[in-house]
């Protein structure tokens, strides 16, 4: 599981941290812990850099941003990583409950007005604990949330079709509905794209994706794994995808200056109905109160093309 893989990798990261402080430098146990936590922050710090980096060399036009409103979009994004790959990632068992599915009384099936259930999908390198902030949103606001953890994470998108398809089967039959909405984010949204070309759009009323490369995106180069070469730019698995067009209301909730999808035309989607949430990075999606809204928005199936 990845949890278990971060888990390790992160121990192994501190303990290499300690070792050089304790033993290079002759550093106290103290001094060594706080070496090995600067260590830590400094790593996703300079990873959080090269993204941005890497996403200005290859930037599509995007809305202009004031030197404060950049620093806060930075700054936001580094938050989320540590946030995402340092505290939640590693301990899912802490943060994720299990998907609570039965909802209340006005929920049930088949009764006037009962809204489906939402299915998320998580994106590459990832697992259902990145929705643990949006999933308290949705549910808040009423709706009925699954999730689901796509293994192995370095796999092909192709191989994540019929977990999804499996999960999907479930979900309906534990909620008694016949149709539900999917969302993805990132490449989450490409495996929900792949179900609907294999599958059809029979069991899903709707899919929103968030920051998902449809067109591909350059740093899929350096990515790791048979799905990172699929979200190439203009590969035979993306050309495949592309057709036929959407099966269904298909929703795009974007942000023009992703750090991870570049150049940032490449997360439009012909054919579906898009909206720009400007000055927000690729992990910050996941904790955005403007990205709640627009996908709240988006599962209730108003808002459109535009941009925040």
């Amino acid at each position: 599981m990845l949890s278990r893989a971060l888990r390790r990798s992160l121990a192994l990261e501190v303990a290499l941290y300690v070792a050089l402080a304790i033993y290079g430098c002759d550093a106290s146990p103290a001094a060594a812990a706080g070496v090995a936590l600067a260590g830590v922050l400094a790593l996703r710090a300079t990873l959080t850099a090269v993204t941005y980096a890497w996403a200005w060399a290859y930037h599509s036009p995007a809305p202009p941003l004031s030197p404060g409103q950049a620093v806060r979009m930075v700054l936001g994004e580094y938050a989320s990583c540590v946030l995402s790959f340092v505290l939640i990632f590693p301990f899912e068992r802490w943060w994720m409950a299990p998907d609570r599915l039965s909802g209340g009384a006005d929920q049930a099936a088949g009764r006037p007005g009962a809204r489906p259930p939402v299915l998320l999908v998580h994106g590459y390198s990832c697992s259902r604990a990145a929705w643990w902030w949006l999933r308290r949103r949705l549910e808040a606001a009423g709706w009925r949330v699954a999730t689901i953890s796509l293994e192995p994470i370095y796999g092909s998108i192709d191989d994540f079709v019929e977990p999804l398809a499996r999960r999907i089967a479930a979900v309906l039959a534990e909620t008694g509905a016949e149709r539900l909405l999917l969302v993805g984010h990132s490449m989450g949204g490409l495996v929900a794209r792949a179900y609907l070309q294999r599958h059809g759009a029979a069991r899903v009323e709707r899919l929103v994706t968030l920051g998902t490369p449809h067109q591909g995106s350059r740093i899929a180069h350096i990515g790791l794994g048979e799905n990172a070469r699929q979200m190439q730019p203009d590969s035979a698995w993306l050309q495949a995808l592309a057709s036929p067009a959407p099966l269904l209301d298909t929703r795009v909730i974007y942000s023009p200056h992703d750090n991870f999808v570049m150049p940032q035309e490449r997360l439009l989607l012909p054919g579906a109905t898009s909206q720009a949430i400007a000055g927000v990075g690729h992990l910050a999606m996941l904790y955005s109160p403007r990205v709640a809204r627009a996908l709240l928005a988006a599962l209730a199936g108003t808002g459109g093309t535009g941009a925040t």
